[in-house]
């Protein structure tokens, strides 16, 4: 990170304030000129738009290319649907005809595809023209994953089987990877969490940097709307900050719920949730200790048709996901799995010896921040509110790929044209923070240890900013002070 001079404002138009001054041409012709105030300095803006500029500057060089994956492989894990239904039609889709086969018969020509499988659960589709599955563990698989059998609900012939990372199949739970983690494991979700530690405060610093920028009243609403006739480096800024204002509240969406399930943050977000009451319930898996039967536990097993319909009686719809009783003493576990919108994640615990519900768990009943979570997550995955999401969803992922590519065009844009060799553009002054007042700077650095305490591929590259800037800093200043 070099000195360089300071970099003051750069409108899309010039400031309407009288006293403005526009500095003179750069002598290397790299840019247009600049204005120095308009910028509202003396003022708590003007001392904090800097400091500002500085950090959305280098977070947008260092952080952008992590962004750009994360951008790039959202991108295609939109598709994911339609990719799915192309690819595993066979798997999925049947013909009806007539009634449907019991479950535990559909199980047990599952079973014998896959005789050294453990049962995990079976799903049970919504529609008639939808296959059954049926998940089983087995030795050799990657963590996470199930070999699922798919089986024809009408005469339970089984379809295939495919490697499944929970309900996701294998196209999608490729690109899942390659979105979480670039299939580098654990060590790679570091990216997709180092990225949505930063997406918010590019997001936000950008806003503030925009709509701070001094306008004539009429040409307000250049605000959102880009282009009006600038050119150059301005026109790419005009697009720059106008589609990042539509964009910013569904990106600001994209970087909470990513942090929801990220390694590092996610487990604070978590236990902030926790203590606030707000997790996610579930029925249990135990036979309750009095008056549901726990005393029936040796007796015969309904069986698996019957705890489903014993869910339906209670009013469970759509796609139910059965978890059969893991051992003696535990229930059956019946749960719609409808993440589309109306949501439908209602769950109950049936006796496995009588068919008794012992427990019902109404996604209305869900904390709010359980709730929250949920749609978070599912809008987050394009799942909430079906094909709507996914076309937002690949806008947004569009928008922030050429947000990115904007901005490092802008950036090449600011290189000096004249000097000789490669150069890159100038960053904003080192030193902005000394302009800000103490009552202003001392709670914006408590405030960033703490969020960088609970988001640490926040804090931590910004505390290795720091280091950086400050070290080039002194060493660039005693080489002033030797020279001279």
């Amino acid at each position: 990170m070099s000195e360089s001079p300071p970099l003051p404002d750069t409108p899309v138009t010039p400031p309407a304030s009288a006293a403005a001054e526009v500095l003179p041409a750069r002598s290397d012709g790299a840019t247009k000129p600049l204005t120095a105030t308009g910028d509202g300095s003396g003022t708590t803006w003007g001392s904090l738009r800097p400091l500002l500029l500085r950090l959305h500057f280098y977070a947008g060089v260092v952080i952008g290319p992590f962004l750009l994956v994360a951008a790039v492989t959202g991108l295609a894990y939109t598709a994911t649907p339609q990719i799915e239904s192309i690819l595993y039609e066979h798997e999925l889709k049947v013909t009806p005809r007539g009634s449907a086969e019991p479950l535990a018969e559909q199980v047990a020509a599952a079973e014998r595809a896959v005789p050294d499988g453990t049962l995990l659960s079976v799903t049970k589709g919504a529609g008639p023209s939808d296959s059954t599955r049926v998940a089983f563990s087995k030795d050799g698989l990657a963590e996470g994953y199930t070999l699922t059998a798919f089986v024809d609900p009408y005469d339970h012939e089984v379809l295939g089987t495919l490697e499944t990372f929970g309900q996701w199949l294998p196209a999608r739970a490729w690109l899942d990877d390659l979105h979480r983690n670039l299939h580098l494991g654990e060590f790679g979700r570091n990216y997709s969490e180092l990225a949505a530690s930063w997406l918010w405060v590019e997001v936000l610093g950008g806003l503030a940097l925009w709509a701070g920028t001094p306008r004539n009243r009429r040409r307000l609403r250049r605000l959102a709307v880009p282009g009006g006739g600038a050119k150059g480096r301005r026109r790419t800024m005009s697009w720059h900050g106008a589609v990042g204002l539509w964009a910013s509240i569904g990106l600001l969406g994209l970087s909470a719920t990513g942090l929801t399930w990220s390694a590092h943050a996610g487990a604070s977000i978590g236990e902030v949730q926790d203590a606030l009451g707000g997790s996610t319930p579930a029925v249990s898996t135990a036979l309750p200790a009095v008056g549901s039967g726990k005393e029936d536990a040796g007796r015969t097993d309904v069986g698996i048709d019957a705890a489903v319909a014993s869910a339906q009686d209670a009013g469970l719809r759509g796609v139910l996901v059965v978890t059969p009783p893991a051992e003696a003493g535990t229930v059956y576990v019946v749960k719609e799995n409808t993440r589309s919108w109306p949501v439908r994640q209602d769950s109950v615990a049936v006796a496995p010896a009588t068919g008794e519900v012992t427990q019902a768990l109404r996604f209305d009943d869900f904390p709010v921040l359980a709730k929250l979570t949920r749609w978070g997550i599912d809008a987050h995955m394009g799942l909430l509110f079906g094909l709507v999401n996914q076309i937002l969803l690949a806008l947004l992922a569009t928008g922030l790929i050429a947000m990115i590519l904007w901005g490092y065009r802008m950036w090449w844009l600011r290189r000096p044209t004249r000097s000789e060799g490669f150069a890159l553009g100038r960053a904003p002054a080192r030193g902005a923070w000394r302009r800000i007042p103490g009552r202003l700077l001392a709670p914006a650095v408590v405030l960033a240890a703490v969020i960088g305490y609970y988001l640490p591929l926040f804090g931590l590259p910004l505390l290795v900013f720091l280091v950086v800037d400050v070290t080039v800093g002194v060493v660039r200043r005693r080489g002033t002070g030797a020279a001279a």
